[in-house]
């Protein structure tokens, strides 16, 4: 009966290692000993990236704020 809802996706390894021990600065021991719901919480408290990125009109009020200096 789960044929309709396809196939589940693999879980994002490559990320949730990146933020707890890049981010978070977990040792391994620490990483690998947590129950997923102690990662979630610890990740919690890592900024949420929602926002889109900057476009054309966010650059351009950045480069008159910060103009290159020239030599």
């Amino acid at each position: 009966m789960n044929a309709a809802a396809g196939r589940p996706a693999e879980f994002p390894w490559d990320s949730v290692m990146a933020a707890g021990f890049g981010l978070l600065r977990l040792s391994p021991g620490a990483f690998w000993s947590m129950t997923p719901r102690e990662l979630e919480r610890a990740m919690s408290t890592l900024p949420k990236r929602t926002d889109a990125p900057p476009g054309k009109d966010h650059l351009v009020a950045m480069m008159a704020l910060f103009p290159d200096k020239s030599e």
